[in-house]
C-alpha cells in the first residue's frame, strides 16, 4: 500500500463535493489522526469524568462534516477549520444537556488567557465561552473567526491569515484584542 500524499485529503474533499460518497471512506484514514489530536486538545480543558470521549467527538464531527451538502471544501485547512467549529458545537450542546440535567453543575470558570496556556490543566465553562463567542460574533465576525480558528482549531497565525485572507499582523492584533474582550466577558460572570 502506498503512503498517502499530503494533498490526497484535498483530493478526497473535492471528490466528496462532486457527490462521490465513497470519498468519505477514503478521507477518514487521511484525516483521522489530526481530528483525534484536535479532539484531544478540546479534552485537555474538560473535566476528567467527561461523559463524551474524544473518539466519539471525532466520529460525530466527521459525520456532520461529510453530511453537509452545501459546503465546497477549499482544502484540508478549510476542512479542519470547519471541524473545529463542529467539535466546539458538539461539546457545547453536550455541556448544555448535562447542565440542564444537573441544574447548574459545578463548572469552574476561567479566563481565556488561563485557558489558552498550553500546559494548563484548568477547565473551561464551554457554555459561558460559547455565549461570549456568540456575543463577539454579533459585533465582530472576523475576531470571532480568528478565535475559533486559533483556539478551537489550533491553527497557527500563518494558517489563519491564509485562510481568512488577511495579513499575519492583522491576525496577531485581532487575536490579542479578541482575547482581551473575551477575558473581560468571562470574568463578569
Amino acid at each position: 500500500m502506498s503512503t498517502p500524499k499530503p494533498n490526497d485529503a484535498t483530493q478526497m474533499l473535492t471528490e466528496l463535493c462532486r457527490g462521490d460518497a465513497s470519498a468519505a471512506e477514503r478521507l477518514l484514514p487521511l484525516v483521522y489522526f489530526e481530528l483525534r489530536a484536535l479532539a484531544g486538545s478540546y479534552f485537555r480543558h474538560q473535566r476528567p469524568d467527561h461523559t463524551l470521549q474524544p473518539t466519539a467527538l471525532v466520529h460525530e464531527a466527521f459525520v456532520r462534516l461529510i453530511d453537509q451538502t452545501d459546503v465546497k471544501w477549499k482544502d484540508k485547512t478549510h476542512f479542519f477549520a470547519v471541524a473545529a467549529t463542529a467539535m466546539r458545537q458538539i461539546l457545547t450542546d453536550h455541556a448544555r444537556r448535562s447542565r440542564a440535567a444537573k441544574r447548574g453543575g459545578d463548572w469552574e470558570q476561567v479566563t481565556l488567557d488561563d485557558a489558552v496556556k498550553p500546559l494548563d490543566e484548568k477547565r473551561i465553562d464551554l457554555i459561558a465561552l460559547d455565549d461570549a463567542m456568540t456575543r463577539l460574533s454579533e459585533f465582530d465576525r472576523r475576531k470571532h473567526r480568528i478565535v475559533e480558528l486559533r483556539f478551537f482549531g489550533s491553527l497557527s497565525v500563518e494558517e489563519v491569515a491564509r485562510f481568512i485572507d488577511v495579513s499575519k499582523t492583522t491576525v496577531e492584533s485581532e487575536w490579542r484584542a479578541a482575547r482581551a474582550w473575551l477575558n473581560y466577558e468571562l470574568s463578569k460572570g
